[in-house]
């Protein structure tokens, strides 16, 4: 009897079942991941996160970093925008609250955020962007007009316009024979 009862105590090995669909790469799976991520978090877009300093300008983005966007329930208008302040920048933040809603709300085009929150905490230090280096020393013949211009990629196109334009000869002339 017991090697009745040994028998019956041992299952079967069991089939493995193949599971369904394809392998997926890790790439294809991280902006799904992402993406429910700062959704359950509040957010909309994830730019609002990665471009804050673009936003509210690198003095403010320094002392602050955005927590969330809570919307009423089924609006895509009229939300909170939560930040995380540092220490006593809480004050200052209050105080322009009216420009960080403009120009979040200008960032998204429409009226997403109606009221900020903040509460005090550790905001991380932003690192800043380095701009990519001009691999081509602008013209003598252009002058100093490009020279004078800050933002790189803004004198990056206009020394490609400039080049573009140097490099014709005479009239633009257009053929009607296409």
């Amino acid at each position: 009897m017991d090697d009745a009862m040994s028998k019956r105590a041992t299952p079967a090995p069991a089939a493995e079942r193949p599971r369904g669909g394809r392998a997926r790469s890790v790439a294809e799976l991280l902006p799904d991941a992402g993406r429910a991520a700062f959704r359950r978090f509040g957010f909309v877009q994830s730019a609002v996160v990665s471009r804050w300093s673009e936003i509210v300008g690198p003095r403010y983005a320094g002392v602050s970093s955005p927590e969330s966007i809570k919307f009423p329930h089924g609006e895509r208008i009229g939300g909170t925008l939560n930040l995380v302040v540092r220490g006593a920048h809480a004050t200052m933040m209050q105080h322009i609250a009216p420009e960080i809603i403009e120009r979040v709300n200008r960032f998204f085009g429409y009226a997403a955020v109606a009221k900020v929150q903040f509460r005090q905490g550790d905001v991380p230090v932003p690192r800043p962007r380095a701009a990519p280096p001009s691999l081509k020393p602008v013209p003598v013949d252009l002058g100093a007009s490009l020279r004078t211009i800050a933002d790189p990629e803004l004198k990056a196109v206009l020394e490609a316009l400039a080049a573009g334009v140097a490099a014709t000869r005479g009239a633009p002339s257009v053929s009607g024979d296409e």
